[in-house]
């Protein structure tokens, strides 16, 4: 049986403007950090507005790095579902919110080709929950259903945990704050359903990307889909490491690109 690893991420629109502090990490735990939101769920860009070694290079920076870990855990193997992502959407704050959450699941499957998913009417058949919480309800949720540890130090505007191993990840909870306005819902929504999808990494050099916890977009952009789209390809194996990898990316890239771009 393979060994799990855990992924816990906590995301900001900015770390910038806020602080906070991350939950604890043992041996075999792995802390990654993250955000989702969405207004509009995909922005139209110029079909050539970044190269391929600029979606390559954004690749390997969000599905092999680690945001919070140092280099003994970063840079590891892919991580993805295998199996259809079952969503089941829990709601504290009332019904009103879980509408545009399952709009936005159920466009997943035609912007990610190869992505399966399903939104389920129990929790226990599901495989990714999206917990959706007040400011107040935040640090609680996170705590006490998705860590499971009342002594956890919780940090950021809203997280994504996931459970993996090298055949696959087998379950992600994303925490998302809905009564913080607008943009920090749509963010937090969007990036944090993504990231649990695979890409655990934010990083502050993409500066095209919503996997980048300093910039400002609310949308699923085009170059992230491209990364997703390159992730969930069936060549690139879950497990597979960076250097297996390495050779296939530029074929997967361009084909990823003539069927996205045209």
């Amino acid at each position: 049986m393979a060994r799990n690893d855990v992924g816990i991420g906590t995301g900001e629109l900015s770390k910038r403007k806020h602080g906070g502090q991350t939950a604890g990490m043992t041996r075999h735990t792995a802390i990654w950090a993250t955000v989702v939101c969405l207004i509009s769920f995909v922005v139209v860009l110029p079909a050539r507005a970044f190269d391929d070694r600029a979606v390559i290079d954004g690749f390997n920076r969000t599905v092999f790095g680690s945001e919070y870990l140092g280099d003994r855990f970063a840079r590891t193997y892919v991580r993805k579902f295998t199996r259809p992502v079952r969503f089941y959407v829990r709601s504290r704050v009332g019904r009103k919110p879980i509408g545009q959450v399952h709009q936005f699941i159920s466009q997943l499957p035609g912007l990610i080709d190869n992505l399966q998913v399903q939104l389920m009417s129990s929790v226990r058949s599901a495989n990714f929950v999206v917990h959706l919480v007040s400011r107040a309800q935040y640090a609680d949720t996170v705590k006490r259903i998705v860590l499971r540890n009342p002594n956890a130090r919780v940090r950021g505007k809203c997280m994504v945990r996931s459970v993996f191993s090298k055949a696959g990840i087998t379950r992600s909870d994303a925490v998302i704050v809905v009564d913080e306005g607008e943009a920090l819902f749509s963010r937090c929504m969007t990036e944090e359903i993504l990231q649990g999808l695979g890409p655990l990494n934010d990083d502050p050099t993409l500066v095209g990307s919503m996997f980048n916890d300093t910039s400002p977009y609310t949308e699923f952009r085009r170059f992230d889909r491209l990364i997703l789209n390159a992730l969930y390809d069936p060549r690139i194996r879950v497990g597979a490491s960076p250097s297996t990898v390495a050779p296939l990316l530029p074929m997967v890239v361009r084909d990823v690109r003539a069927r996205i771009e045209g």
